[in-house]
């Protein structure tokens, strides 16, 4: 991948990484972390963006880490970043947010890897070559 195509990419926790089960933490979504994995092989840094704070952002840190997976950044723009309510919000810079709460719930991480990558998943290019046919209800 060309460095330029890199994106830094936020990505929430409770319903998005996991289930959610917020403040215990829910079981892997499928194919979440296969999918950030590959993210990150494909040059693009993530950023944990996630309202659990003190002990329960740790748990959810290292449980991302158990999984093989270590973030850019935590809950910041960028790693070395030092939160201080007084100087700066607590809006995070990124190209793209992953959250299950976007307008339209969550695609699924296929979609999400596929829209990332530009490229249009095969199940939309057979509803797309299905829906051009001709037939007695199809106008």
């Amino acid at each position: 991948m060309n460095p330029l195509d890199s994106k830094i990419i936020a990505v929430d926790f409770d319903g998005t990484i996991v289930e959610d089960a917020y403040p215990a933490i829910g079981k892997p979504m499928p194919f979440a972390f296969e999918t950030l994995k590959m993210l990150q092989q494909d040059g693009h840094r993530l950023i944990l963006w996630t309202y659990r704070h003190g002990t329960k952002l740790r748990d959810a840190v290292e449980f991302c880490k158990e999984n093989g997976i270590d973030f850019y950044a935590v809950n910041a723009s960028f790693g070395e970043e030092q939160f201080s309510e007084k100087e700066a919000s607590r809006k995070i810079n990124a190209d793209l947010f992953i959250d299950d709460r976007n307008f339209g719930g969550f695609p699924g991480w296929g979609e999400i890897y596929h829209k990332i990558k530009g490229e249009e998943p095969e199940l939309n290019k057979k509803k797309a070559r299905r829906s051009s046919k001709k037939g007695f209800f199809r106008f």
